[in-house]
């Protein structure tokens, strides 16, 4: 593959422009193109190189740097290698060409999401070698498909599997968001998310009549029960500068279906709603709200769930633990500014934390606009440089954790 290499331009940045031009667009991934350049990554950096298939032309790759003492866990590094579809005319250059502007801005999609973090792990390490670094902790990096379209047949079959328990991951790093001010962000647990059907049901017959107990009427009732419901949450987040997205429950209604003709009143209608519900919600009471305001509408009101997510975790942030502590140590000898927060959307690591690895989701990029799955996603080379730069001080802390009482 062509590497397309301006005169001067930093190999690593080089490198991460050759992976952003691999098509590992959703619905139909390239993934073989993107093992592949995973398998020469690793030949290159004389890592181990295991490939894992969850699921048919799903693999799983996972790149290998052996630590010295083996009873230890492992620091495990997670990305995903697909990406979200584009719509090319909003573009202003091609999102799989990897442009990079005189400003020094690369276009592409998953420059932010997240391809830049796949490839700074892989060039921090490629520091730590040459520099003759070993550490007491082996360092795991699992590169998976399909997290864009919610991981089912990537890391949630994954972390069910011998060959991630035969990994033993102490603790994970996993993506997080860009950050437009001075701080970096980091995410320590994700809401839930449950996409939830409501199906109403009610008396058909001819548009030109009042007819009583429709579908369309009861449906109302509900939207408007969880619109209200909406509202609330929305001034709970605008009226407490304190609180962030992640720490409120979010809905939208994002579908509506029902009906044959202009003049036939349905016998059923439906709305479809995304559901993103704070960790701290008591997850049994909430569901027994939507019976609630699905009862509340009338008979033959009835809910079902396309997703429904139910273990939240927490990774602790408490200077006590031991990996906070080296993380956020690391940092701040940085002189970096950590901003905890809980993840507004779903990522990889809601199946890590659930499986007991606690997982922090942090990509380092600061004073950069949020244009992940937006038109002209981009990241400038010398923010994606620096984000090398703070994984190579990292990487040596998380790795050399001393052993845990749970490993002595």
């Amino acid at each position: 593959m062509a590497s397309k290499r301006r005169e001067g331009e930093h190999p690593s940045v080089t490198l991460f422009r050759q992976y952003l031009r691999i098509r590992t667009v959703q619905p139909e991934p390239d993934y073989g193109a993107a093992v592949a350049f995973l398998e020469e990554r690793a030949c290159q950096l004389g890592l181990g190189c295991q490939k894992v298939e969850v699921a048919a032309g799903r693999v799983v790759t996972v790149l290998t740097w052996p630590g010295t003492n083996p009873r230890l866990s492992s620091l495990l590094l997670n990305s995903h290698t697909d990406v979200v579809p584009v719509f090319k005319e909003h573009w202003s250059h091609d999102p799989f060409e990897a442009f990079k502007d005189a400003d020094g801005y690369i276009y592409g999609r998953g420059a932010q999401d997240m391809k830049c973090v796949g490839i700074q792990y892989l060039e921090a390490v490629r520091r730590l070698k040459v520099e003759g670094h070993h550490f007491p902790r082996t360092i795991h990096m699992t590169f998976v498909p399909d997290e864009e379209i919610g991981g089912h047949q990537g890391m949630e079959l994954f972390v069910k599997r011998p060959e991630f328990q035969a990994l033993r991951a102490g603790f994970a790093l996993d993506e997080g968001l860009a950050n437009p001010t001075d701080a970096f962000t980091v995410f320590y647990s994700e809401r839930s998310p449950w996409w939830v059907q409501v199906t109403s049901t009610g008396k058909p017959g001819h548009g030109s009549r009042f007819i009583e107990d429709t579908a369309a009427e009861k449906l109302h009732k509900v939207v408007s029960s969880i619109l209200a419901f909406r509202e609330k949450e929305r001034q709970r987040l605008q009226s407490d500068p304190q609180l962030k997205q992640g720490a409120v429950t979010s809905v939208n209604l994002t579908k509506l279906e029902g009906g044959v003709a202009y003049n036939v009143v349905p016998a059923t209608m439906s709305a479809s709603f995304d559901f993103r519900v704070a960790p701290d919600v008591d997850l049994k009471a909430f569901e027994e709200q939507l019976q609630g305001w699905c009862q509340a509408a009338g008979e033959g009101v009835t809910f079902e769930f396309a997703q429904k997510w139910t273990e939240p975790r927490m990774t602790s942030t408490d200077d006590s633990d031991p990996w906070w502590a080296a993380f956020s140590g690391v940092c701040k000898d940085m002189n970096l500014t950590l901003e905890p927060e809980i993840f507004p959307a779903a990522t990889d690591s809601r199946y890590l934390r659930a499986v007991g690895v606690p997982a922090l989701g942090f990509s380092p990029m600061n004073h950069t606009p949020v244009l992940l799955h937006d038109h002209d996603e981009r990241l400038h080379e010398a923010m994606f440089l620096r984000g090398i730069d703070i994984y190579t001080r990292l990487l040596p802390a998380l790795a050399s954790v001393p052993t845990l009482p749970s490993e002595s």
